[in-house]
């Protein structure tokens, strides 16, 4: 939809259904508030609601990009969804402090928002459009503001309780467990709390808002699952080592056939296959991929060269790589292979992308 501070924004079509939601619920509200209005008229003014409420959200998300990227944390993206929004930020901060900052950021610019259109409507004849359109957002960001800044992931303020559990830990995974684990609560929270308040009222539950506390509770329940799995994951990070996963690799010419190349392999008791030139520098990989797409009986009319990544500078990799420099320099070039040299640029093997995904899923 653009490409505002740089940062693209997307509509996933999910929003299309809650903008109708919506409409279609806050209609008879415009309805009470404005009962000169035409039917079309006050449903045209619910849509227009519904859109400048995902302006304000759009906003909010905005908020955390430019923090970040002033903190010089790339974005990926913006993409509004059922749900309201979401910053695909490619790093995270390096301190707890400016996890802090990004994350407070969006709320402080919602709870802003409520603040001056409380302002603004004091100012406006209360029988007007304008007026009723500024009513609804003022509270509407209000509520956004306060939401977010509940303590749980994947929410605003569960990452600023991960930044505090980070400062005092000095460990951001603690502070991640703790910030997922209260998510997992507050979703449990949001669906139990209407419900525990309409039995002890004996009142009956009111249904529309029950799917909503269960939408939003499934999705910090989701987010805050996600984050403990990545936690998992993060805390598995210094065991990468390119140089324990290498493949030892055996060299070969582009001419030489696939099944004399895998013969010399097995005869090595090697794992990977690089071509070389004839003055025996590396120019490309094996596929492992290709090879094992490659029928059997085809092998011997195949050349290894007709199977193999060129060798571009970023496939290249130092033999002493671990953690999460490792993980940085694969994500920047991803591949199947990757050629692992020493420092003086003699060839030490072959670290292969499945390899490393075995260390995170335990397989």
């Amino acid at each position: 939809m653009g490409r505002p501070f740089g940062v693209p924004v997307y509509v996933s079509p999910t929003w299309f259904l809650v903008a109708a939601f919506i409409t279609f619920t806050f209609q008879p509200v415009v309805v009470s508030r404005l009962p000169e209005l035409s039917t079309g008229l006050s449903y045209l003014v619910a849509l227009a609601f519904a859109v400048l409420l995902y302006v304000s959200v759009l906003l909010h998300e905005l908020a955390h990009c430019v923090v970040a990227k002033a903190y010089g944390l790339p974005v990926r993206r913006i993409t509004l969804y059922l749900l309201g929004g979401v910053s695909e930020i490619e790093r995270e901060p390096e301190t707890p402090g400016r996890e802090f900052m990004v994350s407070f950021a969006g709320p402080l610019l919602s709870l802003g928002l409520g603040g001056a259109g409380y302002a603004l409507e004091r100012f406006l004849d209360p029988g007007t459009v304008l007026s009723v359109l500024v009513w609804q957002l003022w509270a509407s960001n209000l509520i956004v503001g306060v939401f977010n800044l509940l303590p749980g992931l994947p929410l605003d303020g569960g990452r600023m309780l991960r930044a505090g559990v980070w400062r005092l830990t000095r460990d951001p995974g603690s502070g991640t467990v703790a910030a997922a684990w209260a998510g997992r609560v507050l979703a449990v929270l949001l669906v139990a709390w209407p419900a525990t308040l309409s039995l002890m009222s004996g009142q009956e539950p009111r249904w529309d808002m029950l799917i909503w506390s269960v939408l939003l509770a499934s999705f910090i329940w989701f987010g805050a699952t996600q984050a403990l799995r990545g936690a998992r994951m993060r805390a598995r990070i210094p065991q990468v080592s390119a140089r324990a996963l290498a493949r030892r690799a055996v060299p070969v010419t582009a001419d030489v056939p696939l099944a004399e190349a895998m013969r010399r392999a097995a005869e090595a008791q090697a794992g990977a296959l690089v071509v070389v030139d004839h003055e025996g520098s590396p120019t490309g990989i094996v596929s492992e991929v290709a090879v094992e797409a490659t029928p059997e009986a085809r092998r011997p009319w195949v050349t290894a060269g007709s199977l193999a990544r060129t060798l571009e500078p970023s496939l290249v990799l130092a033999a002493d790589l671990e953690g999460e420099p490792l993980i940085e320099a694969m994500r920047g070039a991803p591949a199947g292979e990757y050629l692992l040299v020493e420092r003086g640029g003699e060839i030490f093997g072959v670290l292969a992308t499945a390899d490393v995904n075995r260390v995170f899923t335990g397989v």
